[in-house]
């Protein structure tokens, strides 16, 4: 059912409005795309139409709040209807943790987010699973760094499979360092990010910061370290069972990965999807859940999740 609200500020302020809209009014077709409504804007005026159309009334509202002191970007657009659409309660707005990193606003835009947090610095072992963009590596980063601030670790180690999505590392040029290197750069530009590039490579020099294949780790134990596998549906249930027991005293591990997304032969088992089975009653290792509700992306991201769950649901009930 098609609802419409009407909005208008006053006293007029052309300059704050211009922020609001954004660049050939980029920003207010964010909005329209997000929530699927159509906004109408004439001066001053708004006409907001569409069954969310009294959420987009509020993210307009924050917004032009927002629109008073800075420019509006992209970014804060998509990110405040994230946080409109989870709707937290001041509670847990209030509980989530802050994360000492460079970005000094960083902390859970959800209450899953949040809550992810929490369990990461409340267990020693934490499985983050859930689509792409709900923040599941980025956030693992900052609490790593954030970690490493604190001086709760000594170091920070960052592993990934080097497994192919459709293409063979074979046909990459260079040496295997290089050729593993594109598959480990988010966690490098999570890390630029969060601590900034001059002090990222310092780390590295130190050997305090080290990201490396999980085929590395066989061998090793990591003492007073806070380690991350990333994309961990990639694993095998050896491959997973070979890093679990690399940890060592004072370490922290957060494995993080995406079961929809595997990209081993169709023939191995993925260690993330097991995992859950052996090691669920566990005690001191949690498991967390995201869904598409905690997609910070482009809007259209949690659309694209929720399409393919349908669709999987669909074949699921057919075989």
């Amino acid at each position: 059912m098609s609802t419409s609200e009407s909005l208008s500020f006053n006293p007029v302020d052309n300059d704050r409005l211009a922020r609001l809209s954004g660049p050939l009014d980029e920003n207010l077709k964010q909005i329209e795309t997000g929530l699927d409504v159509v906004i109408q804007r004439r001066g001053e005026a708004f006409r907001v139409q569409g069954p969310a159309a009294k959420l987009a009334v509020e993210a307009l509202t924050r917004l032009y709040l927002q629109a008073d002191k800075q420019d509006i970007s992209i970014d804060d657009v998509q990110l405040s209807l994230v946080e409109l659409r989870q709707q937290p309660s001041s509670a847990e707005q209030e509980e989530s943790p802050v994360l000492a990193t460079r970005r000094g606003d960083l902390r859970g835009r959800t209450p899953n987010q949040a809550r992810y947090i929490k369990a990461i610095q409340q267990h020693d072992v934490t499985f983050g699973i859930g689509p792409a963009g709900t923040g599941k590596t980025y956030l693992a980063v900052a609490c790593a760094v954030d970690a490493m601030e604190r001086d709760a670790v000594k170091r920070i180690v960052l592993v990934r499979p080097a497994v192919e999505a459709g293409e063979k590392l074979g046909f990459l040029p260079g040496d295997l360092a290089q050729k593993v290197d594109p598959y480990l750069r988010p966690l490098y530009d999570a890390l630029y990010d969060l601590m900034g590039f001059d002090r990222v490579t310092r780390l590295f020099e130190k050997n305090l910061i080290e990201i490396a294949p999980l085929a590395y780790m066989r061998g090793r134990t990591l003492n007073h370290a806070f380690i991350i596998l990333d994309e961990a549906q990639n694993t095998t249930p050896e491959q997973m069972k070979m890093f679990l027991t690399r940890i060592g005293f004072g370490s922290k591990a957060v494995i993080t990965g995406d079961v929809t997304q595997i990209d081993l032969a169709r023939h191995q088992k993925s260690g993330l999807v097991e995992v859950e089975r052996i090691l669920g009653q566990v005690r001191g290792i949690h498991f967390h859940h995201f869904t598409s509700n905690d997609v910070v992306r482009h809007p259209l991201v949690q659309k694209i999740v929720d399409a393919y769950d349908q669709y999987q649901s669909k074949q699921d009930e057919k075989s």
